[in-house]
């Protein structure tokens, strides 16, 4: 496996891990979009999740895609208004 796979796999894990810390959910959770919010982030998590699992059983490919789909939902929320999240930085787009 190219040692590059590997350094990017840890790098995504990274990133996601450290976009969960810091997402802040904005809309009330008993409304319909703090509820979308509150489903968007535990699928983040669970892709969290998963790609360690992979990851932990050397795949890190399936372990990679995982970690990319998880900040996928939590990047796509931000751009949405579900998350407050922090505008300067790496984890998210502008």
């Amino acid at each position: 496996m190219p040692a590059d796979l590997h350094e990017k796999t840890d790098r995504y894990h990274d990133l996601l891990a450290e976009a969960v810390d810091e997402v802040a959910v904005c809309a009330p959770e008993d409304t319909p979009m703090g509820e979308a919010a509150l489903e968007c982030l535990e699928m983040a998590v669970s892709y969290l999740e998963d790609g360690e699992h992979f990851r932990a059983n050397d795949d890190p490919v399936n372990a990679l895609a995982a970690f990319s789909y998880g900040h996928a939902w939590l990047d796509a929320g931000a751009r949405v208004g579900l998350f407050d999240v922090p505008r300067e930085g790496h984890l998210f787009t502008q």
